[in-house]
């Protein structure tokens, strides 16, 4: 009997190994896994959420303190387990993200692709008055108001 999905908790003890494993098959490689055990080691992770299909994780996303603006987080990797992609897990899990972000006042920013964030309440033209080591054309924010922040961002050693 199918389940279906749950709704996004945090990451338990033990359950390192499942994130692991589904971040290499989302990914066909191992650099998010990596960065995953790069930014624990550091102490940059702010916070580590799951979400399960059926018994087992099928979704995952990290927050990471940035190193500036203080107070941001940045997201980074979210995956949803190839057999999951395309039946609106990783949609439901940003948008509770994002509307987590507004609701605590915490900006969170995300590079990745921009219909698929901004459907879930991301925005890509509130990002364009950052500095970024990485393209504006893929930066986008979350959380409060709807000003365009004019700030240098600085992510976590881990992120290279």
């Amino acid at each position: 009997m199918l389940i279906g999905p749950d709704f996004s908790r945090e990451l338990r003890r033990g359950e390192e190994d499942a994130v692991d494993a589904l971040l290499r098959s989302a990914f066909d490689g191992p650099a998010e896994a990596e960065l995953v055990h790069a930014l624990r080691k550091a102490g940059a992770m702010a916070g580590e959420s799951v979400a399960t299909w059926d018994g087992r994780i099928a979704g995952y996303y990290a927050l990471s303190h940035m190193v500036a603006p203080q107070g941001w987080l940045c997201l980074a990797p979210v995956a949803v387990a190839p057999d999951r992609q395309g039946h609106g897990l990783g949609r439901r899990m940003m948008g509770m993200l994002s509307e987590w972000a507004r609701l605590s006042e915490t900006y969170v920013v995300v590079l990745g692709q921009v219909s698929f964030y901004e459907r879930a309440g991301f925005s890509q033209a509130r990002a364009q008055g950052l500095t970024s080591p990485y393209p504006l054309t893929y930066t986008m924010i979350a959380g409060p108001g709807t000003d365009v922040p004019a700030v240098a961002l600085k992510y976590p050693k881990a992120f290279g």
